[in-house]
């Protein structure tokens, strides 16, 4: 089947990872990578890009091979859980749209020598991607309470980050801070062009097999932006800001298309139990 209409590319990984948090998290199971083969190419991606992506996967140690007889089934390892089990809690329970703020912030600010600038790219990838904003030159900031001591020591740059909670003054321009801070209009923009491309499925349905694809791009695509939004205060965002409208038609499309998913899933999937690595 064709792409949604405007959707951007997604990376076979993104959507692999999905699918088996569709199909294989939390039910110890494996899956027949033929079976993979197979919903992969209704998803337009080819049998070696997807035996591509399941390979560099295991060498990740994100997915663990099982060989039953001449097949070759793959399942989730510690690591690949947890990515999937933070995806999961990021799409149903923390959602796009933060009503819950109570004030706090997280300050982080950093100084680095002038010539660690791969140290200093990754620190600010690794920053950005978990919710933080330049407040200043050497100072991030990210709304409530964020836990980045794993990234930094990961990073091995414990030594040179320091973090705080604070609360902003009185006086201080919340709002006229986050727009300073973060991108919201291309936020928005993406939020916007979600609607735009899954709205029609509110309402049409597909058939079962083509639903399955769907769903996963669907998902994909949705926790994807959902990843890059900081969950900003909601109290402080433009009273038009287009999250709320967003997570509508992700979870009425999403409902929608998971009957016909699960029936294709069930005739297309070929699982068996995980057995004890040796």
């Amino acid at each position: 089947m064709g792409r949604v209409t405007g959707e951007e590319p997604l990376r076979p990984q993104s959507l692999m990872l999905t699918f088996l948090g569709d199909q294989v998290l939390g039910r110890d199971v494996c899956v027949y990578s033929g079976s993979v083969i197979d919903v992969f190419a209704r998803a337009g991606i080819g049998e070696q890009a997807t035996r591509s992506t399941l390979s560099r996967m295991a060498g990740r140690d994100l997915l663990r091979r099982q060989r039953e007889g001449r097949r070759m089934y793959f399942g989730l390892t510690e690591r690949s859980e947890a990515v999937l089990r933070d995806g999961e809690r990021r799409i149903w329970r923390t959602g796009a749209v933060n009503r819950q703020w109570d004030g706090t912030w997280t300050l982080l600010g950093f100084s680095l020598p002038e010539s660690w600038q791969r140290q200093r790219h990754d620190l600010r990838s690794q920053l950005t991607w978990s919710g933080f904003g330049p407040l200043f030159n050497g100072l991030w900031i990210a709304p409530g309470e964020a836990d980045v001591s794993a990234l930094v020591a990961e990073l091995g740059l414990s030594a040179h980050v320091k973090v705080f909670r604070a609360h902003a003054d009185t006086g201080t321009d919340i709002a006229q801070m986050i727009e300073e801070t973060w991108e919201l209009s291309d936020l928005a923009g993406r939020y916007e062009g979600f609607v735009r491309r899954w709205r029609a499925w509110e309402d049409d349905l597909p058939d079962a097999d083509d639903a399955l694809v769907l769903r996963l791009r669907l998902q994909t695509e949705w926790l994807r932006i959902v990843r890059r939004d900081p969950r900003l205060p909601v109290g402080h965002l433009p009273d038009d800001w287009p999250a709320e409208q967003a997570e509508k038609t992700f979870r009425t499309v999403h409902e929608r298309l998971s009957p016909l998913a699960r029936d294709a899933s069930e005739r297309l999937l070929h699982l068996v139990p995980v057995r004890p690595q040796a």
